[in-house]
């Protein structure tokens, strides 16, 4: 199935009803042709609802939003500002948004629960552990650790120099990884914090997605999808990255996978869209390129959703390996 969504795609995600676009004109659209005006500006994050029911949106109308076919409900405002990260936590009911320096936490089942955590830059990213009892962000010098329910308390600080623009838990909560604005990866073994440099890039790297039951973290910012090892006790330490599908003529800007799976996909910078195994290295084509970035992209079970940056979506059903 192949969408024309006439505005940039911010993010994708799969809900209860099916695949779902967040745009850069402020609309949630379904692949099954509902929208909703969520937004007043473009929408600038986006994850599905802690029930599964519809996706929290937030934007440069300083709104968190959470938005189903028909209804389009205002979770928080904040004026003046913006809504530049948002993660949820199924498993706990918990929805996090970051505005600025300001972390706030909510429970969807609880109007009256909130909690506020200060940092001392902005945050960019924020992610929730398996179990979402720990919440990452990433901030300017490093990742900052919170407890997502707990009141009055100081984050443990993974510190590494440098602006972090992404973060994300290891499937078993062991490990930490954070993607930095000069074109690197930095990770932390959160036992005893100890650290893993993971550099070479030659760009930023947007997109990251743990696979193979946490054996290998797929990375996107080079001219192949890069595969670090995070099997045993070291993660990476001491050991190399894998390339798979390298193309000297594009490069991934999207990755996608699922923690539970070996199959990955990767978004080119072309448009083009492939999918592989991470044990095999078996890499199938799935879309020709079309001179569109890939922007954003979902890998769910055997269902591929894709979005770029002119507006060109589609939902894909992956051919078996």
């Amino acid at each position: 199935m192949r969408l024309a969504l006439n505005a940039y795609v911010s993010e994708v995600l799969f809900e209860a009803s099916g695949a779902v676009f967040a745009l850069g004109d402020g609309v949630v659209r379904w692949a099954d042709g509902a929208a909703e005006e969520a937004h007043d500006g473009a929408v600038l994050c986006a994850a599905p609802h802690p029930s599964g029911e519809g996706v929290i949106t937030g934007g440069d109308d300083g709104r968190l939003v959470w938005s189903r076919p028909g209804v389009v409900q205002c979770l928080a405002h904040l004026r003046g500002r913006w809504v530049d990260a948002v993660a949820t936590a199924p498993s706990q009911g918990l929805i996090a948004f970051a505005s600025g320096r300001e972390l706030r936490v909510l429970a969807a089942g609880d109007a009256g629960f909130e909690r506020r955590f200060i940092h001392e830059k902005s945050v960019a990213a924020l992610a929730f552990d398996a179990k979402g009892r720990r919440l990452a962000a990433a901030t300017y010098g490093g990742v900052a650790l919170w407890y997502a329910k707990i009141a009055d308390q100081k984050p443990v600080m993974l510190r590494a120099a440098g602006s972090h623009i992404g973060a994300l838990f290891s499937p078993d909560a062991r490990f930490v990884v954070s993607s930095l604005q000069e074109g690197a990866l930095h990770g932390w073994r959160i036992s005893d914090a100890g650290e893993m440099r993971m550099g070479g890039y030659p760009a930023k790297v947007h997109s990251l997605a743990f696979v193979d039951d946490g054996a290998w973290l797929a990375t996107s910012g080079a001219r192949a999808m890069v595969l670090w090892p995070f099997g045993g006790a070291s993660g990476p330490m001491g050991r190399h990255a894998v390339e798979l599908g390298p193309d000297p003529s594009a490069s991934v800007a999207r990755v996608a996978g699922s923690a539970d799976g070996a199959i990955v996909a990767a978004g080119l910078d072309d448009g083009r869209i492939w999918t592989g195994d991470v044990n095999t290295q078996k890499i199938e084509q799935l879309a020709a390129a079309t001179g569109r970035p890939i922007t954003a992209m979902v890998l769910a079970g055997s269902r591929l959703a894709w979005g770029d940056d002119a507006g060109g979506a589609g939902v894909i059903d992956l051919p078996p390996f």
